[in-house]
């Protein structure tokens, strides 16, 4: 069974619903939900905020934040799902924000991804990279930092690929944590 009929299933039980925030992701992960028969039952639908502009208007994070944090950042990662949720009025919010490749954006090396979730009662953030198996993961070197991160591995597809599956996974241990 994969990981969306795993979301949607539990989503169901619940009486719940699920809206998406995507970015690098441009849709792919709301779109994976959507392959499942079934989905019409949990799935609002979702926001693609490929740009700055757009996490701001569509989404509601503040552009002081996006300013300050910079688009790939735990803090933006959390008000777009927090944003979404209310834009969607959904009981969940999903959102990714990252660097896909195969360059670094701003200082951030590719395969950098952050993912929020919005709850009914809580929002939270997490490295795409920390929700997956760590054989798909690899250090990169950020300048001026002392150690590594823990990033993504592969090229820009796989990248995309990889976090849709992180939001899934972190989407469904929230939907299961909270009871």
């Amino acid at each position: 069974m994969t990981t969306a009929q795993l979301l949607i299933d539990e989503l169901r039980a619940r009486q719940q619903t699920i809206s998406f925030c995507e970015s690098l992701t441009a849709g792919l992960t709301c779109a994976t939900v959507a392959n499942v028969p079934g989905a019409s039952d949990v799935l609002v639908g979702g926001l693609v905020t490929y740009s700055a502009q757009l996490k701001t208007s569509l989404a509601g994070v503040p552009s002081e934040l996006i300013e300050r944090e910079g688009v790939v950042s735990a803090a933006v990662a959390r008000e777009m799902a927090r944003g979404t949720r209310r834009r969607c009025n959904s009981d969940w919010a999903v959102s990714l924000t990252g660097v896909a490749g195969p360059d670094a954006q701003d200082g951030v090396p590719a395969g950098t991804v952050w993912i929020g979730l919005a709850g009914p009662r809580w929002t939270a953030s997490s490295q795409a990279a920390d929700l997956l198996d760590p054989a798909n993961g690899q250090y990169a070197l950020v300048p001026g930092a002392a150690t590594p991160v823990r990033v993504l591995a592969g090229g820009r597809n796989d990248v995309r690929r990889l976090a849709a599956e992180a939001a899934l996974l972190g989407a469904l241990s929230g939907v299961r944590e909270q009871t």
